[in-house]
C-alpha cells in the first residue's frame, strides 16, 4: 500500500491505495476536516496527523491525533485540541515536542509522552514578559455568519465593553489570500491583534473575517475567487458589514475597512467597486494591477494576462479609479520586494488625472513589504487610527 492526501471530497483527507487489489479507500470518513501534516508511524499501523475541523464551535485549531489505519479511527490527543499544535516526534516516537500557542498567548515549547490519554504536557519555555502579562489580552471569539450565497463565513470579533461601545466598526482584511486568521492561536498578525485592542478600547467593534479563499475551509472555499479576485471575497465583507449592523448595533454608515497586501487590495476594491459601502479605508502595501504582480501566484487564479485579459481587468483596482468617493489612505514601502512600489504610484497618478481629492498616501522610503523599523509601524497605525477617528466617530 501507499498513502496520500486528496481533496476529492472537497476537504484534504488521507487515503490508502492497495497495489494488489487496485483499490483506494478513504481513511477519514469524518466530514469537513482538513489535514495538514502527516507522518506514518514506525509500526505502519497508524498515521500521525495535524488537522483542523471546519465546523462551528470547532474551527480555528490545529489539532494533533493518531489515525488507526485498520480501524479508520482518529484518536485525538486531548491536551493538544485547542490553539495551534506543531508536533515533532522523537526518533523512537516515545515523546512529542510541541510548539503551542493560543489566541491570547504566544508560542511556547512543551514536551509530553506519546500517549493520547495521559495529561502530562510539560512547558519548558516562558517567553512573555511581566509587562506583556499585565495587560488583559482577550482571546477573540470566533463567530460565523451566513454569506449572501448561503455559505458559512467565520470571523474573529473584538467587542468593546458596553460602556465604551461607539456604534462604529472596523473590518480587518488579512493578507496572503490563502491564510486563516479566525482561529484560537497566536496570530501572524500580532501587531494587528494589539491594534485591535486599541480600537476596542476606543469603542470600536472589530471584525477579522476569513473571507473566501482563506485557508482551512476546504477546496471550494479556496477556489471561489477563480477569475475574479475582489468578487466573492469582497462580497463576504459586504455581508459581514450587514451582519454587524443587524446583530451588534452598528451604524451602517460608520464602518471602515483596512488591510495589507491582499488585504490592501480588497480595501481598494471595496472603495472603488462598491462606493459609499464603507465610510473609509486604509490600503497597506496593496496590489493595484494584477498584471504587474508575481506570475507564479496570480496565474493560478487569473490565468495569464494575454490569454484571459478580462479576469485581470475585473480584478484590478486601477481600472475602477474613477469611482473613488470615500476617504482613502494608501501606505507603501518604497523598497517593497513583493508588491512593487510602482503599483501605488500608478494608482496615485490615475487619481491625480481624474481630479480625485479625498485620498492620501504615506510613503516609507526605507521599508520593504514587511516593515522592519518600529517607528514605521507606529507611524502607519497612527495614520490608520486617525483615519478611523475622523470618519467613523
Amino acid at each position: 500500500s501507499f498513502y496520500f492526501q486528496s481533496e476529492e471530497t472537497g476537504y484534504s483527507k488521507v487515503y490508502s491505495y492497495d497495489l494488489n487489489l487496485g483499490k483506494k479507500s478513504c481513511l477519514m470518513p469524518m466530514d469537513k476536516i482538513e489535514v495538514y501534516q502527516t507522518q506514518l508511524a514506525k509500526d505502519h499501523k497508524s498515521i500521525y496527523i495535524e488537522y483542523t475541523i471546519c465546523q462551528t464551535g470547532l474551527t480555528g485549531n490545529h489539532s494533533f491525533g493518531r489515525l488507526d489505519i485498520q480501524e479508520k479511527k482518529l484518536m485525538p490527543y486531548a491536551q493538544l485540541g485547542n490553539g495551534f499544535n506543531e508536533v515533532l516526534l522523537s526518533p523512537t516516537e516515545s515523546f512529542l515536542a510541541v510548539r503551542q500557542s493560543f489566541g491570547n498567548k504566544p508560542w511556547e515549547l512543551y514536551v509530553k509522552e506519546n500517549n493520547s490519554a495521559k495529561n502530562d504536557l510539560l512547558q519548558i519555555t516562558h517567553s512573555t514578559t511581566d509587562a506583556f502579562e499585565s495587560y488583559r489580552w482577550i482571546d477573540p471569539k470566533v463567530i460565523s455568519f451566513k454569506a449572501s450565497d448561503g455559505i458559512d463565513v467565520f470571523a474573529r470579533i473584538y467587542e468593546p465593553d458596553a460602556a465604551r461601545k461607539n456604534g462604529a466598526a472596523v473590518l480587518f482584511v488579512h493578507g496572503a489570500g490563502y491564510l486563516q486568521n479566525a482561529h484560537h492561536y497566536w496570530s501572524n498578525y500580532y501587531r494587528e491583534y494589539m491594534f485591535h485592542h486599541l480600537l476596542r478600547e476606543q469603542g470600536y467593534t472589530v471584525l477579522d473575517v476569513d473571507y473566501r479563499a482563506s485557508e482551512g475551509y476546504g477546496r471550494d472555499y479556496r477556489t471561489a475567487i477563480y477569475r475574479h479576485m475582489g468578487g466573492r471575497d469582497l462580497a463576504d465583507f459586504i455581508d459581514a458589514k450587514e451582519f454587524l449592523v443587524k446583530n451588534y448595533g452598528i451604524d451602517t454608515k460608520r464602518v471602515g475597512i483596512y488591510g495589507g497586501s491582499y488585504g490592501g487590495f480588497i480595501t481598494l476594491m471595496a472603495l472603488l467597486t462598491k462606493p459609499n459601502e464603507f465610510a473609509c479605508g486604509a490600503a497597506l502595501r496593496s496590489v493595484t494591477d494584477w498584471a504587474h504582480y508575481n506570475h507564479e501566484y496570480t496565474s493560478n487564479i487569473l490565468n495569464s494576462p494575454e490569454l484571459d485579459p478580462e479576469s485581470y481587468r475585473q480584478s484590478s483596482p486601477i481600472y475602477f479609479a474613477e469611482n473613488l468617493q470615500d476617504p482613502l489612505l494608501m501606505l507603501h514601502g518604497m523598497v517593497d520586494d513583493n508588491v512593487q512600489f510602482q503599483d501605488v504610484v500608478r494608482l496615485s497618478q490615475r487619481f491625480i488625472e481624474l481630479g480625485k481629492k479625498d485620498w492620501d498616501i504615506a510613503i516609507y522610503p526605507v521599508e520593504s513589504h514587511g516593515f522592519k523599523e518600529a517607528y514605521s509601524w507606529y507611524d502607519e497605525y497612527r495614520r490608520i487610527l486617525e483615519l478611523m477617528e475622523k470618519n467613523l466617530k
